[in-house]
This record gives structure tokens, C-alpha cells and sequence, in this order.
């Protein structure tokens, strides 16, 4: 076998990857590679690093409606795990999956053309797939938003070693708002796409703990407090909005969890408790220094947050919670029903709810 054409005919058909990979071979040592096998090394060309998932989740999310996206980040024994939330369009069920497939989009008539090429190919989920460890939907719904989460072996890709400095925000010569020095790591990346879309999509960043607590602060101003009444559980609420349905720290832990975000029980009462400011914005960061006194002052006080409603401590909301549990015993002994777990206990901006979730005896 000295001929080349031979010895490539013979590997092809020695090996069931070498069929998958080649469709034809052209002989003098070339082939025509599968379309599969194609597309599968311009996806591990597409991604070089960390940084490059980062901004290509962020155009997704932009691109499916999102006016807010919140990366949750962190990093252990050189593995990265990112989690992505957004407001945008969502994901059905059954494509949860098939979104990672090569050439799948929902953007057949709305290609677009960003400072960082063409978005629209149905190729960056399908790059980032190839390029990642893992890269799953963990929750999302039509009309409900995503959640999207990523881990990757930085001994794999790359990301820049300094992931803690901010860069500085300057005017240029158009008189637009540009990053300007600082490592090109995952800040700047999200600090770069917020200015870009400075007036029609913001980004949180921080640590999962500092992402929750922004979550719920925002949810807790934000849903009508009535609605929450009729609501068996989070699920029908926007994935963004759902931690400002907990009613205690054992309800927080759970819909974070729903969310890719796991904290301890002491986390969860403290930011329960308003011990974890939430974020702001990365563009408000970073254009700080472009406020005046006064406005910091009332970003730090936050009167209107201060004069919002109901404020009960812990453990008053415990020991009413004990109280109404003795007086329900009554009419369980008479109605042959039990209390499944303490009564769960909602301070709404203008009324106290009291949940008791039963169970029949046998």
C-alpha cells in the first residue's frame, strides 16, 4: 500500500470515526470532510476562550428578546462555571436540547450584524457545546426567560489570568462610551456589551450569592405582591423573578437551586435578611464616576426601598409561626389531616400570608 490513496482508503475504512469523518477521499492525501466534521472544527475554532462563551451568551440572550441578562460566575481547582439568566423569549421543552445542535436557530429572518460579526448562524451554542465541558438549559419556558449554565476546564480554554480588575469607561472621539485599559477578561467582556447595548439591555455580574441576592431584591420591588396569593409555586413566574417567591431560607434554597445557584442556609437568611446588597448594573458601575454626590448618596440609602412596606424580624416571623402551628392542631385532630413542615409565613409590601401545605392521615 505506497500509494497515498491506498493508505488513506485503507485508514477510512479500517476505522468507523474515519467514515464518519470523510465523505469522499480526493486522492495526493486530501478528502472532503462530512459536513459534520466541519462544523464541528470551525465550532473549536469559533471559541479560544472563557471570554468568547461570555460575549456569545450575551448576544443570545440580546437576541431573544432579553433587556436583562445576570452572570453568575465562579471558579474551583481551574474549572469555570457560568450561569446565565435572562428575561428574553425562552426556550420550549423540547428544544432544550436541540439548541446545541449545529445550523439551529430561531432567527431565520433577523441575521445580525454586531461589533463582533454575524449572529444568527445557529452555530454559537453548537461552539460553545464542543468547546465546554457541559452546556445545559436548566430552566426556561416560552415567555418566561433562561437559565443556561456552562463549565469549563480552564486547562482546556483558556481565560485571562487577572478576572478581578475593571476596566474604565471613556468617551471616544464620536463622543461614545468605550472600555479602555484592564485585562480583556469576563468583566470587560460583559462591561464591553453593556455599553454597547447601553440603552436596551443590562448585565449583572457577580458571585452566585451576589446574583441571588440582586434577584430577589429586584423580584421582591417588582411583583405584585397580590398575585403571589394565587400561586401554588414559582414556576409560572419569569426564571428572574422566581426567588421573590420564597417565603423563608427553605424556600430560597429551593428555587435557587432551580436556578443552578446553590448557598447554605446561613447565606439564604442573610439575604433574606438584606445582610447582601444587590449589584448594580455592570454599566452603572463602570459609569460611576459620572454621577453626582447626591445621586450615589441616594443609590447607598435607597429611601424609597426604606419606606417600601412590612419590615418583621426572623425570629418574630418564627415565633408567630409556632403560634399559629399550635392553634391548626385543633382542626387537624378534627379533620384527620397533618401539617407537613412548619407553616411558611409571607410578609408582603402590605399583608401577612400564612401557607400550611397538608397531608391526609392514614
Amino acid at each position: 500500500m505506497s500509494d497515498s490513496n491506498d493508505l488513506i482508503a485503507f485508514i477510512a475504512s479500517m476505522s468507523g470515526e474515519g467514515n464518519l469523518r470523510v465523505e469522499e477521499n480526493l486522492g495526493d492525501g486530501y478528502v472532503k470532510l462530512r459536513v459534520s466534521e466541519a462544523e464541528r472544527r470551525q465550532a473549536k475554532h469559533d471559541i479560544q476562550s472563557v471570554e468568547d462563551i461570555v460575549i456569545e451568551m450575551l448576544r443570545n440572550a440580546r437576541d431573544a428578546g432579553a433587556d436583562r441578562v445576570y452572570i453568575a460566575t465562579s471558579k474551583e481547582e481551574g474549572v469555570r462555571t457560568l450561569l446565565f439568566l435572562d428575561n428574553g423569549s425562552g426556550v420550549p421543552m423540547g428544544m432544550r436540547e436541540r439548541i446545541f445542535d449545529a445550523r439551529v436557530t430561531s432567527k431565520l429572518e433577523t441575521m445580525k450584524m454586531d461589533k463582533w460579526g454575524v449572529h444568527g448562524r445557529g452555530m454559537a451554542l453548537f461552539s460553545i457545546k464542543q468547546n465546554a465541558q457541559s452546556a445545559e438549559v436548566l430552566t426556561s419556558g416560552p415567555g418566561l426567560g433562561s437559565v443556561f449554565r456552562v463549565i469549563v476546564d480552564c486547562s482546556s480554554l483558556k481565560e485571562r489570568v487577572d478576572q478581578s480588575t475593571w476596566p474604565q469607561a471613556e468617551k471616544n472621539d464620536e463622543g461614545v462610551f468605550v472600555c479602555t485599559r484592564g485585562p480583556h477578561n469576563i468583566v470587560r467582556t460583559a462591561c464591553e456589551f453593556a455599553l454597547e447595548e447601553l440603552r436596551g439591555c443590562d448585565v449583572f455580574l457577580g458571585t452566585p450569592t451576589e446574583i441571588a441576592s440582586t434577584l430577589y431584591n429586584q423580584a421582591r420591588r417588582e411583583l405584585d405582591a397580590s398575585s403571589l396569593l394565587f400561586m401554588d409555586d414559582e414556576s409560572g413566574l419569569p426564571v428572574i423573578s422566581r426567588l421573590g417567591f420564597a417565603a423563608d431560607a427553605s424556600d430560597f434554597i429551593q428555587i435557587a437551586s432551580t436556578l443552578g445557584i446553590e448557598i447554605s442556609e446561613r447565606t439564604a437568611h442573610r439575604i433574606l435578611a438584606g445582610s447582601i446588597a444587590p449589584l448594580r448594573s455592570v454599566s452603572a458601575r463602570l459609569l460611576r464616576e459620572r454621577t453626582t454626590p447626591s445621586e450615589r448618596l441616594m443609590r447607598q440609602v435607597d429611601l424609597e426601598r426604606d419606606r417600601r412596606g412590612l419590615k418583621i424580624s426572623k425570629d418574630d416571623i418564627a415565633s408567630f409561626s409556632r403560634a399559629v402551628e399550635k392553634d391548626f392542631n385543633d382542626l387537624a385532630s378534627r379533620y384527620y389531616i397533618n401539617l407537613l413542615g412548619e407553616p411558611k409565613v409571607r410578609v408582603l409590601k402590605d399583608k401577612i400570608t400564612v401557607t400550611f401545605d397538608l397531608g391526609k392521615e392514614e
